[in-house]
């Protein structure tokens, strides 16, 4: 099972997600860190990710190649994360084949109706039980 964890800016959301995938799915998964810059990269590579890459190319040849992408909201709308995530970068993972697991932050002007207000360590823990939940693990 391949999961790519997608995330921008400084990572930090990235990290935190990485890192409790591994506290709970162990090494049954490989996790593959996509940054929309090498920081975001560096920082999810420290969380134990089993590779990582950087960049448009990279989040759009990966996409197509995972079963499940997870990470915030930003990475289905394109211009998102201030900019960092492309239109193409968008549209590779919004049309990829792999389930995406969305993390509902907004930070782009988008409200998703329904979805109650969490915190972020709850959210993520909402994440990776529904990783584990597809990935049968």
């Amino acid at each position: 099972m391949k999961i790519a964890v997608i995330d921008g800016q400084g990572g930090g959301i990235g990290s935190l997600v990485i890192k409790r995938l591994r506290e709970v799915l162990g090494d049954r998964v490989e996790i593959i860190a996509l940054g929309t810059n090498s920081t975001a990269t560096s920082v999810m590579m420290k969380s134990r990710a089993n590779k990582g890459a950087t960049g448009e190319n990279a989040i759009v040849w990966n996409a197509p190649r995972v079963d499940i992408i997870a990470g915030p909201l930003s990475i289905v709308l394109a211009n998102g994360m201030l900019g960092e995530l492309t239109p193409r970068m968008a549209e590779a993972i919004a049309s990829s084949p792999a389930r995406k697991v969305i993390i509902p932050l907004n930070q782009e002007g988008v409200e998703v109706l329904g979805v109650t207000r969490e915190p972020l360590p709850h959210l993520i823990e909402r994440l990776v039980e529904s990783i584990k939940e597809v990935a049968h693990v």
